[in-house]
């Protein structure tokens, strides 16, 4: 049944208004709207439930643990709390032995960079010219791809990096290929010229998610550390959407060998439910502690979601869902390669695991990529099967596909059909 959204709700999506159908439940890897259709989800919710929807011990935990202990005054532990910060401290490689549990992506970069700027003494952030980090102060401010203009000024000292894409190389070298170190370096010489001296913090994504999909080429990361090491910065790497076994490892950043100063995870920690975690060493956290680090907030270490996090942990364990992301994200893009040697409008297949970006381009019979996107995103819907499609100005759609790490073989084939379907009947 249509619904009138203008009624009573405030527009937040900074374009067009919210979905037509209402979702009246969900379960695994479909949602499934009041009037009875289902939806593929290839986006995990908000790029968030890696567990799929409803998991049984999912459910399971929020009964039990909402009956036991929900919530505390902020200055107080709970078993649950201890236990997944002992987890998180296991899961990832030394010397990140310290956790802070929060509620969502931009609190967490919030914390980690009011922390690098206690520690350093500086104000000064770097991140991507691509970069979604969050829609709080800091994070705002930190965050290029979208949201910046109206709003007034910006804190003072946050610096955009040009971004590594291969698709679409801003420097190239001989071959035609991008020449990522000259770029990076060329970003470093413009943010050098820049600095008043208050380099506190480089903010990236191992993979630029709302930027495109963009997977840092490797190497960079790496590069990208010393550059910040060199000048007394913490390198502070979000993995909100890449963390917890996505790309098929544990957290992107292993690929590269690169031990971040601080780790923020988030939308994947909680499998759905609202949870984040900053970690970072001993020594990082002695310092911003004898400095008097202040983050207390309402939802700080709450058992409830905590709880909800070691069961995440333990059903990924258990599962191995690190290598059946990686199993499906082999299939996923195998199919999307073979859709794109039949559809001239796909321009690039790339990512990691279950990450997936597609990008389409702009082609004689398939008319304007932009346009093309909105089209097959719509198509798609009404034939049972949810895509998200980044749009940047000038640079054609990408769609960000990112379906349940608990997918099936035969749920990634049929959205691979009905996408094969929507492009099909939108370009034809």
């Amino acid at each position: 049944m249509p619904h009138n959204s203008a009624a009573h709700l405030i527009r937040y999506s900074g374009r067009g208004d919210f979905s037509p159908a209402i979702i009246d439940r969900a379960a695994g890897s479909s949602v499934f709207t009041e009037d009875g259709r289902e939806l593929l989800d290839f986006t995990s919710g908000q790029m968030s439930a890696i567990l799929g929807h409803s998991h049984p011990e999912i459910v399971a935990t929020v009964h039990e643990q909402a009956g036991r202990l929900d919530h505390l005054y902020s200055g107080m532990l709970s078993r649950p709390v201890i236990e997944l910060a002992r987890r998180l401290a296991d899961s990832v490689p030394a010397p990140l032995e310290k956790t802070m549990l929060l509620t969502t992506g931009a609190e967490a970069n919030e914390a980690a960079l009011r922390m690098a700027k206690l520690v350093t003494g500086g104000h000064e952030v770097v991140s991507f010219a691509r970069s979604w980090h969050g829609m709080t102060q800091a994070a705002a401010g930190a965050t290029y791809v979208a949201g910046r203009g109206g709003y007034g000024p910006a804190a003072p000292g946050n610096f955009a990096l040009p971004v590594p894409d291969r698709f679409r190389p801003d420097i190239v070298d001989a071959d035609g290929n991008l020449d990522w170190r000259r770029q990076l370096n060329l970003g470093f010489d413009l943010i050098d010229a820049q600095s008043v001296g208050g380099l506190a913090a480089c903010l990236v994504e191992p993979i630029l998610s709302s930027g495109g999909v963009v997977d840092l080429p490797p190497g960079y990361l790496a590069a990208l550390r010393d550059k910040c090491h060199e000048r007394g910065m913490l390198l502070i790497i979000d993995e909100a959407q890449t963390g917890l076994c996505r790309t098929g490892d544990w957290y992107a950043f292993e690929r590269d060998g690169v031990v971040p100063d601080i780790l923020t995870l988030s939308k994947t920690l909680g499998a759905g439910l609202p949870l984040a975690a900053v970690l970072t060493s001993a020594e990082i956290e002695q310092e911003a502690h004898d400095r008097g680090f202040l983050f207390f907030t309402t939802h700080v270490n709450d058992p409830l979601p905590a709880a909800v996090g070691n069961t995440v942990l333990d059903v990924l364990t258990r599962d191995r869902l690190d290598l059946r992301s990686g199993e499906l994200g082999t299939r996923l893009r195998d199919g999307l390669l073979e859709l794109a040697g039949r559809h001239p409008a796909i321009g690039d297949v790339r990512g990691r695991g279950l990450l997936v970006g597609m990008e389409l381009v702009d082609t004689p019979a398939g008319g304007n990529a932009d346009e093309l996107g909105t089209a097959v995103t719509r198509r798609c819907a009404e034939l049972g099967l949810h895509m998200n499609i980044v749009q940047l100005p000038g640079m054609g759609g990408t769609f960000r596909i990112a379906p349940p790490l608990t997918a099936t073989d035969d749920e990634i084939d049929r959205g691979l059909s009905i996408f094969d379907t929507a492009l099909d009947e939108a370009t034809g």
